[in-house]
């Protein structure tokens, strides 16, 4: 990926840089693409622009914004399942879905209230035309509680987990979504009037739509105002975000509160005895194929399942979050499964999202009650270690080496002394950038190479302050 410096080069710079003081210069990209980005280019294949026939009057339009957007044609109009997260695009839809039926649209189905499944729906609404919106009683209830607090910062870090302000040739693609940059950003206001539900959905529901049978079903998961959407006549279930071809996003590293993941297994369960014959995830392709989908939902239910189970035992043993990340995996016949790869969440993260949800932020080491604060920890460890210069040594030859991750962690302890030291934010974007090159996980590439971007543009100040709440704050993408 450009941006991202060999290993040979960033040894040099680094042992350059140490001995004279010299500031390093944006890095330059590797000569050959690591096994990561190379996957995760070859994953942009999934999100090819296509209108997706999967049952007789069911059409999906993916790869159109970074969800898809699903038509269902009844007797006397067509309903909508999402409706993308850019007006533009999803004009485009419904120029496509136009040639495909004359009926008028009679309903929207919201299957959870993030930003890239709603914002969209402007694009198929006429003024003064009534329809209904059906969602989830509580929609939108995880940006509510968010921002009855006041909290802002999951704003910038979303914007890091997306890459959002990376140039086009550092961003490959979202993990479960290509590099797609939405008319409408995130964060800013929507016609709320436009795209507010009318119909609500408390626990199940089945009604007609347009002459067709829909059940509405909630379902914990990504978030708590999901609903599984099952048309029983055609046997086709839609997901909403949870399920999508990777392993979940429990939790998203831009800040979330406990996303279930018990309960996550439990609803990819209760799909899977709909016996569906197509799955329509939040993102991704649709699966066709009974077989198929029965054997998809099987194995992502068990994987989620098994990283509770097994994180719950660790826990019950005493282990520390750190601990269980390290040394958790998925059973080799599920990791090697690609829709439960981690281009998206990672396993990693959900152990630790498990631990803190059931434990807290304490780990069990009474030394951890009251640890010593960033700068004093680090004033000790490098008195300790013989002092600066040895540390910045030790450092250096961590980045000779290519032991990217200990290079950052030397690097904190270096720069909460030194902050606003720009050799050393400069090797720490180094490290970060040859961590991303690394990475399958997308989010997780996203932000190193954001963070990095954020060390070399604004030395001073260091990363920017989260930009102020919207005049009408809409649920965040994802």
């Amino acid at each position: 990926m450009a941006g991202t410096m060999a290993t040979g080069q960033i040894a040099a710079v680094s042992l350059l840089a140490l001995a004279f003081g010299a500031v390093p210069a944006a890095s330059a990209g590797p000569a050959v693409p690591s096994a990561a980005t190379r996957q995760l280019i070859a994953r942009n294949a999934e999100f090819s622009q296509a209108i997706i026939k999967v049952a007789p009057n069911v059409y999906v339009a993916d790869g159109y914004g970074v969800s898809p957007l699903t038509m269902v044609i009844g007797t006397d109009g067509y309903f909508l399942v999402d409706t993308g997260v850019d007006v533009a695009q999803s004009r485009l839809v419904r120029a496509e879905f136009e040639k495909l039926t004359g009926l008028p649209l009679k309903a929207i189905i919201f299957t959870h209230g993030h930003n890239d499944h709603v914002t969209g729906a402007p694009a198929f609404l006429t003024p003064g035309q009534a329809i209904d919106i059906w969602a989830a009683r509580n929609f939108g209830s995880e940006d509510r509680w968010q921002e009855a607090a006041g909290l802002r910062i999951q704003n910038l870090r979303g914007l890091r987990q997306s890459g959002m302000a990376l140039p086009d040739a550092k961003r490959i693609n979202n993990g479960v979504a290509k590099a797609f940059r939405p008319e409408r950003r995130p964060g800013q206001a929507r016609p709320a009037d436009a795209i507010l539900p009318n119909k609500f959905v408390d626990t199940q529901i089945e009604t007609i739509i347009a002459g067709v049978k829909v059940v509405m079903v909630r379902s914990q998961g990504e978030t708590d105002d999901t609903i599984t959407v099952w048309l029983p006549d055609q046997r086709v279930v839609f997901a909403g975000d949870n399920f999508y071809k990777s392993w979940p996003n429990a939790p998203a590293i831009r800040g979330t509160g406990y996303r279930d993941v018990l309960a996550w297994a439990q609803s990819i369960d209760a799909m899977k005895v709909l016996k569906p014959a197509v799955l329509v995830g939040g993102h991704t392709k649709p699966i066709v194929g009974a077989a198929e989908v029965d054997s998809v939902l099987g194995n992502y239910a068990r994987g989620i399942r098994y990283i509770f189970d097994e994180t719950i035992k660790g826990m019950n043993e005493g282990k520390s979050a750190e601990e269980l990340a390290a040394t958790i995996r998925l059973p080799a016949d599920l990791a090697a499964l690609d829709y439960l790869k981690p281009y998206y969440g990672n396993p990693e993260w959900t152990i630790k999202s498990i631990f803190t949800a059931y434990l807290g932020w304490f780990d069990g080491n009474p030394t951890n009650l009251f640890r010593l604060p960033p700068k004093a920890e680090a004033q000790r460890l490098i008195a300790l270690a013989g002092g600066e210069a040895r540390v910045r040594r030790e450092m250096s030859r961590a980045l000779q080496g290519g032991d990217w991750q200990w290079a950052t962690e030397l690097l904190d302890r270096l720069l909460a002394l030194n902050p606003q030291d720009q050799q050393l934010r400069n090797l720490k974007a180094d490290a970060l950038e040859a961590l991303a090159e690394q990475l399958l996980t997308a989010t997780g590439r996203n932000y190193y190479l954001s963070y990095a971007q954020e060390l070399r543009s604004n030395p001073a100040a260091g990363p920017a302050p989260p930009p102020a709440p919207p005049p009408v704050p809409p649920p965040r993408q994802r």
